[in-house]
């Protein structure tokens, strides 16, 4: 079933007080929610496919400064999403799907992630306007597999999206990390065009 839904465009708040009640009708809501929420708060994993959002992230304070031109102005490494597609899919499917497949992966991860600090950060009012994202392709399931069994070993926490009721895995995203820390993963893949 597919509901669609209209959503005015979000406006930042202006003042303390009006920022104050966004985030107070917010947590009310999320409150609300949960409280009348008979099902569980775990995600169900038929539905969302693996989680690997558990592993640590890598202490940020060892990275060395990149070297692939990864540094902000003021030199500090930035923040940077790595969203990888199926090259399969995108000659197969509409290009809609596809790119819906990419979204679901990026929401999940972030959401996942979201009280870590970098993602924090990434999400933050000063940069909402600045995210860094990176996509990239894989020829097909075999190597998204391939790839996510990778970012696992390495301590990487990324979502691998199931699309369902196909049950197959359709791309994956990584939560918000320093690219200095997760770009040697991702150095032998084709940007997607």
């Amino acid at each position: 079933m597919t509901m669609a839904c209209r959503v005015a465009p979000f406006r930042f708040p202006s003042t303390a007080s009006q920022t104050h009640f966004l985030f107070s009708t917010l947590h009310a809501t999320r409150l609300s929610l949960s409280a009348n929420s008979t099902a569980t708060t775990q995600p169900q994993l038929s539905r969302l496919g693996p989680i690997f959002m558990s592993q640590p992230a890598a202490d940020s304070s060892a990275v060395p400064s990149s070297q692939d031109g990864a540094e902000k102005a003021d030199g500090s490494d930035v923040l940077v999403q790595y969203v990888v597609l199926r090259r399969d899919l995108i000659d197969t499917w509409p290009l809609g799907s596809v790119v819906t497949q990419g979204c679901h992966a990026s929401v999940a991860a972030v959401w996942l992630s979201r009280e870590d600090p970098h993602t924090v950060q990434y999400c933050s009012p000063d940069n909402i306007d600045s995210m860094h994202k990176v996509t990239l392709e894989v020829k097909g399931e075999t190597q998204i597999l391939n790839l996510s069994e990778k970012l696992k070993s390495g301590g990487i926490a990324h979502k691998l999206w199931i699309e369902q009721p196909e049950n197959f895995p359709t791309c994956l995203a990584t939560k918000p990390y320093p690219k200095s820390i997760v770009s040697s993963y991702f150095k032998k893949l084709k940007l997607c065009k």
